[in-house]
């Protein structure tokens, strides 16, 4: 049975303070961009983005990342890697790339990212914020800004729901192992 872990009030409550932090912890908001992982992650970026825009007053750059093409599994799993569009219309070089991911897991998919990014430029910085952290983390990678950290099982999933504006359906599950 699955259990709720975040309603939508609480994820906008959540994007707020973490919108706040990265404020706190980045002194020139003009020299940061954020690139959200396919899939989730556009979307709490670009969620992010409007609410740095709604504090601050400046735009925020923001792009869309796929790194199907460089997990380090994909030529492990029997089933091919669903590719879905890159997009970052802006140089990365010489900024604070935000990476924007919905949950953080093994700590895999942002190694991923991070090669993926290089591809585009030389950023000053690369930050990482994450709706959910749920730990079990195989590679040395925390994040800079978390939403919440939820104890999970291994095989547990984390379902994040997160439409293209601010929802009444949005929300976080846990789907237990049986």
């Amino acid at each position: 049975m699955p259990r709720d872990i975040l309603n939508s009030k609480e994820i906008n409550k959540t994007i707020t303070r973490i919108t706040h932090e990265i404020i706190e912890k980045n002194k020139d908001i003009n020299k940061i961009c954020l690139v959200g992982i396919q899939r989730g992650g556009v979307l709490l970026a670009k969620r992010l983005a409007s609410q740095l825009e709604s504090v601050t007053g400046h735009k925020t750059e923001v792009g869309a990342l796929d790194i199907a093409l460089y997990r380090d599994d994909i030529y492990i799993k029997e089933e091919q890697p669903i590719v879905r569009s890159t997009d970052i219309p802006f140089s990365i070089s010489d900024k604070t790339v935000l990476l924007v991911d919905d949950v953080l897991f093994t700590g895999r998919s942002i190694r991923a990212a991070m090669d993926a990014l290089v591809d585009f430029g030389r950023p000053a910085r690369i930050q990482l914020a994450v709706l959910i952290d749920r730990g079990h983390r195989e590679l040395p990678i925390r994040p800079d800004y978390v939403g919440k950290n939820i104890p999970t099982s291994f095989n547990d999933r984390v379902e994040v729901n997160i439409d293209d504006k601010n929802s009444s359906e949005d929300s976080v599950k846990i789907i237990y192992a049986v």
